[in-house]
């Protein structure tokens, strides 16, 4: 240390202070470029502190760029060089999927190939631009690649804007003819490589040309020509720009777009459609003159292998949506075959779905009846515990009707839809517009065309009741019973049309349902759920509200190596109080209203009719606590697809719920059932809402001490199905109250009939619409009961008023 204090002062100076340092008194006080005394000592480099210290310097990112480029390099060499062109893969010789029932009895065998390949000269120059315009359309002045595209489509992917390739149709070409669909980065280094040797190969033509003869494009067919033939039933030669542009749209998504199978989607075809033909105008392959004139070029029917007759080609379709729409393997992929696939079917079941559509409708068909040939009819049971399908019904034969009628989503539901709306008003606690809370017992407007009022006032829309028939102040379970729409409407305004749609969406229906619409109009069943959406949402509402992972498929293999299936689930979807309450009343609907003919499956059973608009399809949705089934039948002419009525068919003036489709339920219940121990429900309702559930008993019969109706002349006993099936001797009863009982015991229900005797011993003493009541001109005179007195209190007359809510009619259904 030198001798002198100023400059000890300068050497004491802290070593990584920022900027020039001054130098000694008499210096130069310059930087030498060494420890800036001029005496030739090293430099002291000042040291980087705080937030400097995480920023990297400029020879840190020089050296990690550089380091960076040769690896990329180095890389590309090696897998450049690695990668070799392979031979086809066996797409050329694609084997068959096997279907299995749970037990593991084979379903059916499929997979045969359809091929066949034609030089591009053969196909028309606008059908090669169509599919360029769809696909591909830098694909003549790009590389073979491309990287952006690339990042793009992973990008999307993992943001969750949709599964995208982001592949060139070289790519294509190469996935589909050399290699697999395997979801792996080993495969998507392999087609990045090999998609460059082969751009350096061959010419553009060629690759074009092998990319149609072997892309698929759904029916099972394999390239352009088999896809004409599948589609327009001509060579593709034959095959105009319209029609080309329509099968350049199926590569995307060909089940989606299928308009045939899933007429559902040909608002998302037609999109594709027009995507694709406007894609050829901006690339000036398409005159705009002529693409203003082109009309959509509907395919024809599909015809099926006969291989997939009866109910096996309808479970093939529905068990590939299920695989391809929760991304366990790609349709591509799975067509190619040898895959080893177990439903979760079970085949007793499976076999009384069948023999109870039969029965009670194909049997029943007349060809000299014009409206039996429109008959259509779906069904699916799932199992609520855990969401399994069990139990398919999609047609009469698949090679007859090719539309699966369990999976197509363009029928109303109708009525059926009533239950989630009482569901969601218990979830949310709601109230009424005057306060009431929503509850089995609340009271509503019956009244036929009564408009619904909003929060803000009349909303201009006002429901008609089936038959036009007017009910006056009814209560939800009653409402329930007889299908009021009014009533429903005004329910639906009241909890929030949202919420009556977030409700359902939790319950099961997909919130992309068509017509799934927050409006009053959703409790009348507008939305076009499939009926097995429905039975998915049924069978929550059996579950005490839990929602299981609805699947169709037990497991999948292929040479022995299992597929990853998503990973089963159960979650409460509504709270137990809300469904249990549903499930309350849903008894009520089958013990003494429109779902009568459901008794016959001799067990506890919840249930709802529904009639969709026109009367083009009737349903009936109902489940027991250890199966819940939707069966539909439907209207639709087999030559123009058009929906159609069903008025005259089988032989009857109106098919509604509570018909064919109530009998198929309970007859196919019976059977599915058959052995198994017969089952209550185990109901947490909301407080007081099972107070007026009374089960039917025969005529004279005492249920809980107190007297139910007779049979009236001409009408089914109500103790019984069809003056049949006598209900289970093991159904809890629930004790009633006095305004239950008026004009239960007898009389005509038009005018009241007799006050009955309540639980505390007497009738009412306020007048209600089971007794005649003063809002319907009647009065109630039951005299005052005592305590456990139930036979010996006194009755009173009821006046003439409304008719009494369980009046033993044969309902409608709405």
């Amino acid at each position: 240390m030198s001798d002198h204090p100023q400059q000890q002062r300068w050497e004491l100076r802290d070593p990584t202070v920022v900027g020039p340092t001054p130098g000694p008194p008499g210096g130069t006080g310059g930087w030498d470029g060494t420890d800036g005394w001029g005496d030739g000592a090293p430099k002291v480099r000042a040291r980087r502190r705080g937030l400097r210290r995480a920023v990297p310097t400029w020879r840190m990112l020089l050296w990690t760029f550089l380091l960076g480029a040769l690896l990329l390099i180095g890389g590309f060499v090696t897998g450049y060089t690695l990668v070799t062109i392979p031979p086809a893969n066996s797409a050329a010789t694609a084997q068959s999927n096997v279907y299995l029932y749970k037990d593991g009895t084979q379903i059916v065998r499929d997979g045969e190939v359809n091929r066949e390949n034609v030089p591009l000269s053969q196909i028309p120059r606008t059908v090669q631009h169509a599919v360029l315009a769809a696909e591909d359309r830098d694909f003549y002045s790009e590389s073979a690649v491309d990287p952006k595209a690339m990042i793009r489509a992973a990008w999307n992917t993992v943001t969750g804007k949709g599964r995208q390739s982001g592949s060139t149709i070289t790519q294509q070409y190469v996935k589909n003819y050399y290699l697999g669909q395997e979801q792996t980065i080993t495969r998507k280094v392999k087609e990045f490589f090999i998609a460059i040797k082969l751009d350096r190969e061959e010419s553009k033509a060629d690759i074009l040309e092998g990319y149609l003869n072997t892309s698929y494009f759904g029916r099972n067919a394999y390239g352009i020509q088999a896809a004409a033939h599948a589609y327009y039933g001509k060579d593709v030669s034959a095959v105009d720009t319209a029609e080309g542009a329509y099968l350049a749209s199926l590569l995307n998504a060909p089940s989606m777009y299928d308009v045939a199978s899933h007429p559902e989607n040909r608002p998302k075809a037609l999109a594709r459609w027009n995507y694709t033909l406007d894609g050829m105008v901006d690339e000036t392959w398409l005159p705009p003159a002529e693409r203003a004139v082109m009309t959509f070029p509907t395919p024809q029917t599909a015809r099926p292998s006969t291989g997939l007759s009866g109910q096996r080609g309808y479970i093939v379709q529905a068990v590939e949506d299920w695989l391809t729409g929760n991304d366990v393997i790609d349709e591509n992929t799975l067509a190619r075959g040898g895959y080893r696939i177990t439903t979760t079917l079970e085949k007793k079941k499976q076999d009384a779905f069948i023999a109870a559509v039969d029965k009670h409708v194909t049997s029943r068909r007349d060809d000299k009846r014009p409206a039996d040939r429109n008959l259509r009819v779906g069904g699916a049971s799932v199992d609520p515990s855990n969401g399994k399908v069990v139990a398919l019904y999609g047609g009469i034969d698949y090679t007859k009707q090719y539309v699966n009628n369990a999976t197509r989503r363009d029928y109303q539901v109708g009525s059926t839809f009533k239950p989630f709306v009482l569901t969601s008003a218990v979830e949310n606690d709601s109230l009424t517009q005057d306060g009431r809370p929503i509850t089995p017992y609340t009271v509503y407007d019956g009244t036929n065309r009564r408009e619904v009022l909003g929060r803000y006032g009349p909303s201009g829309y006002a429901p008609e009741n089936e038959d036009g028939y007017s009910y006056g102040p009814v209560t939800v379970r009653r409402a329930t019973d007889q299908s009021v729409n009014a009533a429903y409407a005004q329910m639906a305004e009241d909890v929030g049309p949202t919420r009556v749609k977030e409700t359902a969406v939790a319950l099961g229906v997909p919130e992309t349902t068509p017509d799934l619409s927050a409006t009053p109009s959703i409790a009348l069943g507008t939305a076009t759920a499939s009926v097995l959406d429905m039975a998915q949402a049924y069978a929550t509402l059996a579950n005490h509200g839990k929602r299981g992972s609805y699947t169709l498929v037990e497991s999948i293999s292929k040479d022995g190596e299992e597929l990853e299936l998503p990973v089963p689930t159960t979650r409460q979807a509504v709270s137990r109080e809300a469904a249990d309450t549903t499930t309350s009343v849903l008894m009520s609907v089958v013990e003494r209203g429109t779902g009568r003919r459901a008794l016959s499956a001799g067990r506890p059973a919840a249930g709802k009719t529904g009639t969709a608009e026109e009367d083009k399809a009737a349903w009936f949705a109902g489940y027991t606590p250890d199966l819940a089934t939707v069966v539909a039948v439907m209207g639709q002419d087999p030559d123009t697809g058009e929906h159609e009525s069903l008025y005259g068919a089988l032989g009857l003036p109106r098919v509604n719920g509570g018909g064919a489709p109530a009998a198929i339920w309970g007859e196919y219940t019976a059977t599915a059932l058959e052995g198994t121990r017969i089952k209550s429900f185990d109901l947490r309702p909301v407080d007081g809402a099972d107070w007026d559930l009374l089960p039917p008993a025969g005529p004279g019969e005492h249920v809980d001490g107190r007297q139910t109706a007779p049979a009236l002349p001409g009408r089914p006993d109500p103790g019984r199905a069809d003056g049949g099936t006598r209900i289970p001797p093991n159904w809890a009863v629930t004790a009633g109250s006095g305004t239950a009982d008026g004009g239960r015991t007898a009389g005509d229900p038009q005018t009241g009939g007799t006050g009955g005797a309540g639980p505390g011993g007497g009738g009412t003493t306020t007048g209600t619409p089971q007794g005649g009541d003063t809002t319907n001109g009647g009065t109630d005179t039951g005299g005052q009961g005592t305590e456990g007195a139930r036979q010996q209190a006194p009755v009173g007359t009821g006046g003439a008023g409304h008719p009494a809510p369980y009046d033993w009619h044969l309902p409608t259904d709405g």
